[in-house]
This record gives structure tokens, sequence and C-alpha cells, in this order.
């Protein structure tokens, strides 16, 4: 059984019925949906077609709604595409680019405050880093700068723009993430992705607008510095290294990734690895050596999940690239340190008894051999916090409720199944033992740890755990 869960971007690729079908059994547990791009429409038909493919394919799948977030962007271009030339001057104008196309000489950024926030002599991204402009002069009146090209470069419309920095006065979330958030609702998204998080109060904000599980993802040297807090109010850490590696020198990005991994795991929240982690896979049937040791090293990192982006929304070969992935993963983890890990990984809250379950039923798997953990749920609280310990048996997650099922698709080592609700206690361990029989995910004879809560059937009493041969 892999143990650690495959991301991927559902684009213009993979945005069939067929390839959806394909790549869930080629192994995608959660679907990304990128709301930077298309409509709420086209996202909505996705959910529609990703939730029937699950269906076809017999193992449930979570999708994942990513907000654009605060990113500047540049508008339109004539032709879709502009070639800037080192040494020619930009005229930049910050705003909505309303009917107005832009060129190599021309074009709109989309924050009207920009001209507002930069000074002259300062350092403009775009094309993800590999285009670099530097502003000349800066007329806030008009919202107009101009930049002289000092690396140039194609970018295209719509393009991601990065101004390093702590630009306080971009709005931590847009109006228009707020009416994402909406639609994904509408839609059942089952988690929510953040971009560029700068502080707390960027995922708090969200809190009242939805449900579901809320990913802060690290983006900006300013989320690194507020690690910590952030970790305490998120559900769950995106590492995105694509922006991280334009706002950080490059070289510091390693180290940031395996920070934030080891943060994860001490405040028991799963993480997703994300950018490039087999881009040549975008045009090429198979992925280049560095980019797999890439893939392993995040899974001995810590990370619960590996991300696809452009592999599976754009590239020749996304079901290859799962299956790619997949593979990785399957073969790494015969060398993980779980042992090491379910003593150390995870900063235990000594006033939480979930916490010192999670701990005693990962050693007693270990120590009495058992073949397996059996965690009825209702929240998949206690399913995260077993995970997060790295436990070396298969993490058996049992809950009356769907979206919980399909949002432990995140969690390493867990696989998800539904069961009826249950009031009394030792109801619930007896019918759990039976439903994993039932399921095949165990045989008679097996021994196995089953956890439980004292009352039932409410969320966050875990308290119980209790050895049963089947």
């Amino acid at each position: 059984m892999r143990r650690t869960k495959i991301v991927a971007t559902i684009g213009p690729a993979s945005r069939d019925r067929e390839v959806l079908v394909e790549l869930i059994k080629a192994g995608m547990d959660v679907a990304r949906l990128n709301f930077s791009h298309g409509t709420h429409e086209q996202h909505a038909e996705t959910a529609e077609w990703i939730r029937e493919a699950a269906g076809r394919a017999g193992r449930p799948v979570a999708i994942l709604q990513d907000l654009p977030g605060p990113k500047l962007r540049i508008g339109q271009l004539d032709g879709g595409r502009a070639e800037l030339k080192p040494g020619d001057v930009v005229t930049c104008r910050c705003g909505p680019d309303g009917d107005t196309v832009g060129d190599a000489h021309h074009m709109t950024i989309s924050w009207a405050g920009l001209a507002d926030t930069v000074d002259e002599g300062e350092v403009l991204y775009l094309a993800d880093g590999t285009v670099r402009l530097r502003t000349q002069a800066v007329r806030s009146g008009d919202g107009e700068i101009d930049a002289r090209v000092e690396i140039g470069g194609s970018v295209a419309s719509r393009q991601g723009v990065n101004l390093p920095g702590e630009t306080a006065a971009l709005p931590a979330v847009p109006e228009e993430d707020f009416e994402h958030l909406q639609a994904g609702v509408k839609m059942g998204v089952d988690m929510v992705a953040v971009s560029f998080v700068r502080r707390p109060e960027d995922i708090t904000v969200l809190r009242e607008h939805t449900r579901a599980p809320l990913i802060a993802k690290f983006e900006k040297p300013q989320a690194l510095e507020r690690a910590h807090e952030i970790l305490k109010v998120s559900d769950c850490i995106m590492v995105a290294r694509g922006d991280l590696g334009i706002e950080l020198p490059i070289e510091e990005v390693p180290v940031a990734q395996k920070r934030l991994l080891g943060l994860a795991g001490e405040y028991a929240r799963p993480a997703i690895t994300a950018t490039q982690m087999l881009e040549s896979m975008v045009t090429s049937s198979r992925p280049t050596r560095a980019e797999v040791a890439d893939v392993a090293n995040a899974i001995l990192d810590g990370t619960d999940a590996v991300m696809l982006s452009q592999e599976t929304a754009v590239g020749a070969h996304p079901v290859g690239a799962v299956a790619m992935m997949a593979a990785v993963a399957h073969h790494t983890e015969k060398i993980m340190p779980t042992e090491r890990w379910i003593e150390t990984r995870v900063r235990r809250d000594e006033r939480d008894p979930g916490y010192t379950v999670a701990y005693n039923a990962c050693r007693a798997a270990r120590e009495l051999g058992l073949a397996a953990l059996v965690v009825p749920t209702l929240s998949g609280r206690s399913a995260r916090l077993i995970s997060a310990h790295r436990p070396d048996v298969p993490i058996y997650v049992l809950s009356p409720g769907r979206e919980t099922v399909r949002r432990c698709q995140l969690m390493w080592g867990v696989r998800a199944s539904s069961m009826r609700r249950h009031e009394v206690t030792e109801t619930l361990i007896a019918e759990s033992a039976r439903r994993v029989l039932e399921l095949g995910w165990c045989k008679p004879g097996d021994r196995v740890g089953i956890t439980a809560g004292l009352p039932s059937g409410r969320p966050g009493t875990t308290s119980l755990f209790q050895i049963q041969q089947l």
C-alpha cells in the first residue's frame, strides 16, 4: 500500500472523463482545481466529472480548490505573448486591463496600488522569475511605472508578477477570492488552498466563509518568519516552491522546505510539497534522475503528499506522470525512518488525550506486530494525529461523513471508507472490526488496534484504544 498521497492538477490535458478515471487508477488521491484559470462553471463541471470518475474507479478522491490570492498578474497581451528584450523599456499601467491589449512595450499589471508601493530601482520578476525588470520611473498619480528589461524572455497573458518584499498594502484576501470561495462551497470542494499567505490572519479571515479545511501556501518570506503562528491556525500546509524560489534566494529553498515539513510534523498538520517535481514530464515520457531524487527526498523529509502541476494540467503524459510519482513513492517508503518518527516527529500536547492515544497506538502497532490501526472518526482528527506519527502499519479510517472520507485522502498512510454512525462505543468498535473485514482490508485472525471515543458520536473525544483479534 502506497502511503504518500498524490495531488494532481486538472487542466486541458486531463479535463476529460476517461482521463480522470485513468488518473485515479494510476494513483491520484486529490484533484486540484486552479481557480487562477477557468470559469466557475467550468470548475463545477470538472468537479462533477471527478466525482463520477471516482465512483467508476471505486476509490474516493478529494477536490482541492486553489485560490489565486493577492497575485499580481500581467493583463491581456496581443497574441497572448510578448517577447521582452534586454535594454528595452516597458511602461506598465497599474489596474484592471479593461479592453486594453498590451505588447512588449506597454502592458497592464492587475493591482492599482502597485505604483504607490514600488520605488525607483526596485525589481519586478515575470514568468516564474525568468524575466527581470528594474523600475526606472514611477508616476503614482498616473498609476504608471517605467521599467527597463534586465533579463529578457517571453511572457504570457495573465502570467504572475513577483515583487519581492512585504507589500503590506496588498490585500491579504482579494474580493475575488471570496467569490471563488462561495463558488467552491456550492460545488462541494473538500479543501481550500490559500495563496500568498503572509500572516495568520490571512487564514482566520476565511474561517467564517467555509467549513472546508484551509491549506496555507508558503510562498512568501514573511510566511516563513511567522511559520509557527500560521501552522497553528491552518489545517494543512503547502510548500509552494515556485514563488518561494523567486521571493527567496533559490539556494535557500531546500532548507526552507525541510524546515516547513519538520514543523508540519511537529504540529500534526498534513503537508504538500509542490512545483516542478516531475517538470520534464510535461513533454517527456520519463523524468530526469534529479526530479526522481527530489520527489524521494521530499518523502524522506516527511511530506504527506507530492503535487503535480503542469505535468497533469497541460503535459503530454498526465497519467504517466501520476504513475511515475506513485512508483517513486512506493519504493522510497521502504526506507522511511518510521521507528524514529513515532518517537520524535510530533510535538505532543500533554493536555490532549488524542495525542497520547495516537502515540501509544503507533507504539503498540510496532511492539505487538499489529496488522493495522483501525480509526473510526467523525471529523478525521484522530486519523490526522495517528498519521502524523508515521506508524509502519496501514491506517484504516471509517467515517459516516463522506466529506471526512474524502479529506482523509490527503493524509499519509490513510485508507478511508464509509460506515454507519454509532452512538454506543462498544457497538462502534464491533462494527469497525466487521467493516474492515467486509472491505477486504483485513482478514480473519488479524490482530488490529482500534481507537474510539467516550462518549461515542462526538468529535474530538478519542480517549480509548483496544487491541482485538478479528
